[in-house]
């Protein structure tokens, strides 16, 4: 297989074929990301990923599920895209799920029919970065669009029929808007809807903007009380009755995986045995993106 740069995929695709279809991030201006700050945007050539296909018909016939990176391959125009699932279709027959990372801009850049074409197709879930429900968080973290915009595109995906999974980052407003971004940030997951919510926490990488205006006085991290009061906050404000909520990146404090509106307040309880040093957090060591 042909993979440039580093390929990154959701936790959840561990088991999935990984088809890199395209290199980096098309907006890669975010300040907390570091993923793709060396790599220069682009698709691959067509023949590289067919190759790539026929390659993976060989080593992994039995796989049902297959991830398409890297950053945001909705871009790819539509004749392609659905040139390449139906090219699944013919090389992997036992694939019945592909999933990918699809921005708000690239999602409403496509248009309803053109996702249900996707759908119809085998497309079957799209991971989303919201970040933050913060419109000026948004925009200090160089983040495309603000809230409306995130919102348009969740409801645009799930009309399509898409499984949406939306991600949202503890600690990335700061110190001093941090309850103000964990309420705002469940404000639009209540009306995003999303069928799946992961929580991330920030861990600052060396060299990105965001670690610089640490060093330079113009940004502070929270706490670890600060970041579960944070999730608190968020989950707290959460309405939603059957989404699902997890927590348990390697980069979280405290792991949590649970059904909304369901186990709320047993989650709510947890934090709060946290918060009161009575449940042991995650090690230093043992956090990692």
């Amino acid at each position: 297989m042909d993979y440039v740069g580093n390929v990154i995929r959701p936790p959840s695709e561990a088991d999935s074929i990984i088809l890199q279809t395209t290199v980096g991030c098309s907006h890669n201006r975010c300040t907390f990301c570091g993923a793709y700050k060396d790599v220069r945007f682009r698709i691959k050539e067509e023949h590289i990923v067919d190759r790539d296909l026929r390659n993976a018909s060989l080593l992994f016939p039995e796989k049902k599920k297959l991830f398409l990176a890297d950053g945001d391959v909705l871009t790819i125009s539509q004749k392609r895209l659905v040139r390449l699932l139906r090219k699944i279709q013919e090389e992997l027959p036992n694939v019945s799920r592909v999933r990918l990372y699809g921005s708000a801009k690239s999602i409403l850049s496509k248009t309803p029919s053109q996702l249900k074409e996707l759908s119809t197709l085998g497309l079957d879930r799209i991971y989303m970065g919201l970040e933050s429900g913060d419109d000026s968080v948004l925009e200090r973290i160089g983040k495309w669009g603000n809230s409306d915009t995130m919102i348009a595109a969740a409801e645009r995906a799930k009309a399509a029929a898409i499984f949406l999974s939306v991600t949202v980052l503890l600690g990335v407003a700061g110190e001093g808007l941090s309850r103000e971004h964990a309420e705002k940030t469940a404000a639009a997951l209540n009306r995003m809807a999303p069928n799946q919510i992961a929580a991330l926490t920030l861990m600052l990488i060396p060299g990105t903007p965001l670690d610089n205006q640490k060093r330079d006085n113009k940004f502070s991290l929270p706490k670890p009380d600060g970041l579960l009061r944070e999730l608190r906050t968020l989950i707290e404000g959460i309405t939603l009755q059957r989404t699902q909520f997890q927590a348990n990146h390697a980069s979280n404090y405290l792991p949590i995986n649970c059904r909304l509106i369901r186990d709320k307040e047993k989650v709510l309880q947890q934090i709060d045995l946290a918060l009161a040093g009575r449940k042991p957090l995650m090690p230093e060591f043992m956090r990692g993106l």
